[in-house]
């Protein structure tokens, strides 16, 4: 593999290494809708939009609108229609199927509603294996700008950085409250913003028979409401592409993940909204057997969202820690939830992963077997490697990073956990000294699973690595 300061490898863990003028790292959903719209407000081409799930009935602002138009997503690219003639939406949401769709609301009328117009096209992409999901979650902006992380554009996933108990505002479009929400996202501009484009117009085309033309250059935007985090830095795009029909399977993730592992120094800093992925549990385990390996931190949430997948994901994330703690003989292991000032977890639906000050990765992929072969992903990678120019700053935005979510998550001041990590020299002893009542970071002890569970965990049925196999059990249940 690549030496530990050089880890990204074009066409092995990552599928393009493409500049970007800026980049801004998103928390939470309140940022991000707003920028996204800000964005779009902002196209004169082409917006493609692509996701796991879309709801029109969500707002951007759900405290109040403070951009042109209107505040909810059907109602604003309808508004877009009439006043941008010359602007193409493209808006691609995973075909889950007719049955699941009865479940999502008015999310499939409003979705009519759009196709009265000939700027406006929408797909549902079902260029997948059986029950395979389409998770990536990407915005492109006349290819100049584009969005791409975890968050999805749909209900229950708005909230602040705060994550208030009982926040009025976070409610679904039926008026019913959700409970506190962490999320991550980034944008960015430039070369990586084209390759992002090239890679819509690539599931357009998947989904549709469709070839669609990039559209013509424009000088480069960018949301008022969001400061960059990076500037002219390399961006590594990393892909999961299950095999299909006479698609290739990519499994680039998968490779970064495990390259990544192997080549941290000092701390491994994880939020996923998952730990069921074995390869990834394995790849911990290994280095945990070090003597002088690094230090592993995982946030998680409490529980997953909903009985299916907590019955499946807590399970494997039961029998997966058993394994990373019976490795962890040096005591370098540690995995919390976050909860609010009262206490209610907080859940996590973000996908970040910091090694040491050298790697970035924020996307839509979790660590759990779907996300490494099964799945649609797409992750953006950033490392500062040695002797780059500018590579000193990247390396303390990286770890400034590290210490902000750290910060949200702890309720603490931003220069607290930085200057502890320093005294202690270890992100685990900064941690546990920094926790306490209120909101902060709970470790996370798993419950024994009954039988049932135990026997869904250890098939693939709702988690597999691959198609083949899963298609093959799919079959036989509905045969």
């Amino acid at each position: 593999m690549s030496s530990p300061s050089e880890v990204l490898d074009e066409g092995r863990n990552c599928w393009r290494i493409a500049r970007a003028d800026r980049l801004g790292l998103i928390i939470d959903a309140e940022a991000y809708f707003k920028a996204v719209k800000e964005a779009i407000l902002e196209a004169r081409h082409t917006v493609y939009l692509i996701g796991w799930d879309f709801d029109t009935r969500i707002k951007f602002e759900p405290e109040g609108s403070t951009l042109d138009g209107p505040n909810k997503l059907g109602t604003f690219l309808r508004w877009i229609d009439k006043s941008r003639p010359d602007l193409q939406v493209y808006v691609l949401k995973w075909d889950l199927g007719a049955i699941q769709s009865l479940g999502r609301g008015t999310t499939p009328l409003a979705i009519l509603d759009w196709m009265t117009s000939n700027r406006i096209h929408f797909k549902l992409d079902g260029a997948h294996p059986k029950a395979a999901a389409h998770h990536q979650k990407i915005v492109v902006i006349d290819d100049i700008l584009a969005f791409c992380g975890g968050i999805d554009m749909t209900a229950d996933r708005w909230d602040t950085r705060e994550h208030k108990d009982n926040d009025p505002r976070r409610r679904r479009p039926s008026g019913r409250r959700y409970g506190p929400w962490h999320d991550a996202s980034t944008i960015v501009t430039g070369d990586v913003a084209k390759a992002l484009g090239d890679l819509a117009r690539e599931r357009w085309l998947w989904a549709s028979g469709e070839k669609l033309e990039p559209p013509p250059d424009r000088p480069s935007i960018w949301p008022a409401s969001l400061e960059p985090t990076l500037s002219d830095v390399d961006v590594a795009i990393a892909r999961t592409i299950p095999e299909f029909e006479d698609r290739k399977a990519v499994r680039e993730i998968e490779a970064f993940y495990l390259n990544a592992i192997a080549s941290a120094k000092h701390t491994i800093y994880c939020e996923s909204q998952y730990f069921a992925a074995r390869c990834i549990a394995e790849a911990m385990a290994a280095r945990l057997k070090e003597k002088s390996g690094p230090e592993i931190v995982i946030v998680n949430p409490e529980s997953a969202d909903g009985f299916l997948e907590a019955v499946t994901m807590d399970t494997a994330r039961y029998r997966l820690l058993k394994l990373v703690r019976e490795a962890d003989i040096h005591d370098r292991f540690r995995i919390y939830t976050p909860v609010t000032r009262e206490g209610e977890p907080i859940y996590v639906h973000a996908k970040i992963t910091v090694v040491d000050d050298r790697l970035l990765r924020v996307g839509s992929s979790n660590f759990n077997n779907r996300s490494m072969g099964f799945d649609t992903e797409c992750d953006l990678i950033v490392e500062a490697q040695a002797g780059r120019k500018g590579v000193q700053g990247i390396r303390d935005t990286i770890t400034a990073i590290r210490d902000d979510l750290l910060t949200e998550h702890l309720g603490r001041k931003p220069a607290e956990v930085g200057a502890l990590v320093r005294e202690h020299g270890s992100l685990i002893a900064a941690i546990e000294s920094l926790r306490g009542k209120g909101r902060t970071l709970v470790p996370y002890e798993p419950d024994e699973p009954a039988g049932i569970e135990e026997a869904l965990a250890e098939n693939d049925l709702f988690d597999p690595e691959a198609p083949p196999s899963w298609s093959k059990r799919l079959l036989g249940i509905f045969r």
